[in-house]
C-alpha cells in the first residue's frame, strides 16, 4: 500500500513528486503514455524561471524527473488505465480552479478514510491519497506533416512560442476566442498573422472578434481549411496548402509558423464517474484548494487549469497539490 500515488509526469506531476518526496511521503509516480507531457514536443522553453538561456523541453523534463528521483520518488513508466475512488456519494462543492460550470448530474464517486485503487492494465496499486496531474493535449489538425514539424514552426501555444516569430509570417487556425487571443498575442512579434477559418461565422465572442478584425496585422481567410503544412523536406515550416471550401481551389500560402488554436482536451477520461469533471472534462477542485470532489484525491496542472496552461503555473499547482495532500494525510492520523 502506497502513501501517495501521482498520476502524470509533466511539470505538475514532477513538482508534486519533489515536494511530496521531501515531505517523506514516498510517492509513486506513473509517467503515462507521454512521459514529460506537452513540453517534450517543445524545442525551446525560454519563459520558465531559472533557465536564462532557455532549455529544450525534453531536457527540462529530464531535469525535473532527476530532481524528483533524487528525493526518493519511485517513477514507473506505466500508464494508468483505470481508477476506483470509492462508493457513490453526491458532492456539493463550489466550482474552484476547474473554472467551468460543473456537470449535471454530479459525478458518481466519493470516499472517506478508505484506500484508492489505481490500475495499470491488470496490475492494481492502492494508496491513501492520489494526485492527478494528467495534463491536457492540444487538439491537432490531424495532418501528417503537422506531426513532423511540431516544434519546428508548428505550435499550439502562442504564449510559449510567439517570441520565436519576430518579423515572421504566421498562420492561426481556428474561429473561437482561443484563435482570436492567439492571433492578437502573435501581432506583438509577427509582421503578419493570417487567421484561417473553415466557416464565415465565428464562435468567438463579439468583442474578441472585433479586436482581431481591427488589428492591421491580422488578415482573415474564411471558408478555408489547411490541407497540409509545407516544409517537412527542409525541417521547418515554409507554408501551408489551403483549400477553399466554396471554390474548391487549392493554393499555397508562404509562412514561417502555424498555430493550431482549436482548443485543448484534458486527459481525464479515466476519471469520469469517479470525480467531478466540468462540461469540458476539466477536474473541478474545491475553491482555494487542489482537493477534488473526492476527499483525499487532489489535482493540479493543465487537467485543472484551462486558462493559463503554462509550465510554471502547472508546477505551482503541482506544488500546491503536494502540500494539500501532505496536510490531509497528516490530519488523518490525528
Amino acid at each position: 500500500m502506497e502513501m501517495l500515488i501521482i498520476i502524470g509526469s509533466g511539470p505538475a506531476g514532477y513538482t508534486a513528486a519533489i515536494y511530496a518526496a521531501r515531505a517523506n511521503l514516498k510517492p509513486l509516480l506513473f509517467e503515462g503514455s507521454e512521459p514529460g507531457g506537452q513540453l517534450t514536443t517543445t524545442s525551446d522553453v525560454e519563459n520558465y524561471p531559472g533557465y536564462p538561456d532557455g532549455v529544450p523541453g525534453p531536457k527540462m523534463m529530464e531535469d525535473l524527473k532527476k530532481q524528483a528521483e533524487r528525493f526518493g520518488t519511485r517513477i514507473m513508466n506505466k500508464t494508468v488505465t483505470r481508477v476506483e475512488f470509492g462508493t457513490p456519494t453526491p458532492p456539493n462543492l463550489p466550482s474552484g480552479r476547474g473554472g467551468n460550470k460543473p456537470i449535471s448530474p454530479p459525478f458518481q464517486g466519493g470516499v472517506r478514510g478508505g484506500l484508492f485503487k489505481v490500475w495499470c492494465g491488470e496490475e492494481m496499486y492502492e494508496s491513501r491519497a492520489v494526485i492527478i496531474a494528467t495534463g491536457a493535449s492540444a487538439k491537432r489538425l490531424g495532418l501528417e506533416n503537422e506531426k513532423k514539424l511540431y516544434g519546428k514552426g508548428v505550435s499550439a501555444c502562442a504564449t510559449c512560442d510567439g517570441f520565436f516569430f519576430k518579423e515572421k509570417i504566421v498562420v492561426v487556425v481556428g474561429g473561437g476566442d482561443t484563435a482570436m487571443e492567439e492571433s492578437l498575442f502573435l501581432t506583438k512579434f509577427a509582421k503578419k498573422v493570417y487567421v484561417i477559418h473553415r466557416r464565415d461565422e465565428f464562435r468567438a465572442s463579439k468583442i474578441m472578434l472585433e479586436r482581431a478584425q481591427k488589428n492591421p496585422k491580422i488578415e482573415f481567410i474564411l471558408n478555408t481549411v489547411v490541407e497540409d503544412v509545407l516544409g517537412a523536406d527542409v525541417g521547418h515550416v515554409t507554408g501551408v496548402k489551403l483549400n477553399n471550401l466554396i471554390t474548391k481551389s487549392l493554393n499555397n500560402l508562404p509562412c514561417d509558423g502555424v498555430f493550431a488554436a482549436i482548443g485543448h482536451e484534458p486527459n481525464t477520461k479515466i476519471f469520469a464517474g469517479q470525480i467531478e469533471l466540468d462540461q469540458k472534462g476539466y477536474v473541478v477542485t474545491k475553491a482555494g484548494s487542489t482537493m477534488t470532489s473526492v476527499e483525499g484525491v487532489f489535482a493540479g496542472g493543465d487537467c485543472v487549469d484551462h486558462q493559463y496552461r503554462q509550465a510554471v503555473t502547472a508546477a505551482g499547482l503541482g506544488c500546491a497539490a503536494a502540500i494539500d495532500a501532505e496536510r490531509w494525510l497528516e490530519a488523518q492520523t490525528h
